[in-house]
């Protein structure tokens, strides 16, 4: 997966590859008709995933694998995924997704379509199933479990044929959708792929059979596909303006955005060599990772990796588990500066109880509304979090945060999506009453939560 680009070229190299099977596509309705599945909506409050690399590149301090690999290679001697669920929730993450095969073709589970799998590796004297041992660990922490598959096939000498390997591929993917859910993702990428032709549309149609409720993660260019999207690019960040709907190629689906990044800096895999170590982000860098995807309305999905015992490396485990605390004590609800307010109406109360299963609404079809806060007490803060109920759609346009000096309503930010959730920075401001102004909404305008917090530096 990941690390496997330029992604931009590899992407472009998918697009041109479904373009053979796509059906002719029907004019687009309006942006505004479009509305999430509740499976989309459920993903969407997820909010924080991982995805996991681990294989024969642990091994060999390779980020791409070409096929040759031995599987006797691989033989880590104190596989946790239990350890790696553990330390990934203490982030605050709610989802985690396995490599189950990445480009390079070894199998992570005794498949029995190929040898080229754990079955012809010495760990457990090749009665291993680590898909198995990760769908485990994952249920018993609470977590959301999803694979990603890879199109792209290194070693198999069937991908030269398109039929033959569509069938290789579907195979096995009905192993791991039939034997290992329920699934909250299923991962697609393009990587490698240029001028091969896949059955995209039949993968799907398997999938859908069997795990009804999965995301499929995939570039726009499976637009009939897809149900979340690549944000176009590795550094963890949503550039402008995030809206859930996008008309590339001509039809309009609610695709959110998954923002990919892997804990260690340009590596998704293990790796031996020093640059690793020194590669590890930073509790800041993770931050500014999460407000920049999860705050910008997108989802997070971060690589860890395994090191060669199978196990997460120390550092990484305490790095997680800080960030989590921080992520906690920044915008947790205790820390939300909104909650302690003046008695106020059922309906803003509603916006501001730390639950997002209650929205404040706007009164029907509003073009304009304000949710007005009255503190009941100056309050200092320079971050302020909003969430929009999206089950009817993505109604809000454009918006501003404002203050009340003494005389007028001051403007302390002001852009146009909310979407999922939108975190706001600004300058400190002391205020008692303070405002989200929906300066242009279609349909009905509704904040599940509106939140304010004080940073600091």
């Amino acid at each position: 997966m990941l690390k496997h680009r330029p992604f931009h070229r590899l992407k472009t190299a998918l697009a041109a590859a479904l373009l053979v099977a796509l059906p002719t596509l029907s004019q687009a309705e309006s942006f505004t008709d479009v509305k999430p599945s509740p499976q989309q909506v459920a993903w969407q409050d997820l909010e924080f995933g991982v995805i996991v690399h681990f294989g024969t590149n642990t091994f060999l301090d390779r980020e791409w694998g070409d096929g040759t690999a031995a599987p006797s290679v691989f033989n880590p001697d104190k596989v946790d995924p239990d350890q790696w669920a553990r330390a990934v929730k203490a982030a605050g993450v709610r989802y985690m997704v396995l490599v189950a095969k990445h480009h390079d073709g070894f199998a992570l589970w005794p498949t029995g379509q190929t040898d080229y799998s754990v079955k012809a590796s010495p760990w457990k004297g090749g009665k291993g199933d680590l898909v198995r041992m990760a769908s485990d660990a994952a249920k018993k922490n609470g977590l959301g479990f999803g694979i990603y598959l890879s199109p792209w096939d290194r070693h198999d000498p069937r991908y030269k044929d398109s039929a033959a390997y569509d069938k290789y591929y579907l195979a096995e993917l009905e192993e791991l959708v039939q034997h290992y859910g329920p699934l909250t993702e299923w991962w697609l990428d393009g990587a490698g792929s240029a001028g091969h032709v896949y059955d995209f549309a039949k993968y799907v149609e398997t999938l859908r059979t069997y795990q009804t409720n999965a995301m499929i993660f995939a570039d726009v260019a499976l637009f009939d596909y897809g149900d979340i999207r690549w944000v176009g690019n590795e550094q963890g960040i949503v550039e402008g303006e995030n809206w859930n709907v996008i008309d590339r190629h001509g039809p309009l689906r609610w695709r959110p955005l998954e923002v990919d990044t892997p804990l260690h800096k340009d590596h998704w895999f293990f790796s031996s060599k020093p640059d690793f170590a020194t590669s590890l982000k930073t509790v800041d860098e993770l931050m500014a990772n999460w407000e920049s995807s999860v705050g910008h309305g997108g989802q997070l999905m971060l690589g860890v990796a395994p090191d060669t015992h199978g196990l997460l490396p120390d550092a990484d485990v305490r790095r997680l588990a800080d960030f989590g605390k921080a992520l906690k004590a920044r915008y947790g609800d205790e820390a939300n500066l909104a909650a302690k307010h003046a008695p106020t109406d059922a309906n803003t109360a509603a916006a501001l109880d730390n639950d997002p299963t209650t929205f404040w609404s706007a009164p029907n079809g509003s073009a304009n509304a304000t949710l007005e806060v009255d503190l009941g007490r100056d309050v200092t803060f320079d971050h302020a979090m909003s969430m929009e109920w999206l089950d009817s759609g993505q109604n809000i346009h454009g918006y501003a945060v404002q203050v009340w000096d003494g005389n007028a309503w001051k403007t302390v930010a002001q852009a146009q999506a909310i979407g999922h959730m939108k975190i706001d920075r600004f300058a400190p401001v002391t205020a008692r009453k303070v405002r989200l102004n929906i300066q242009s909404a279609v349909g009905t305008a509704r904040i599940r939560e509106f939140k304010l917090f004080n940073v600091g530096a």
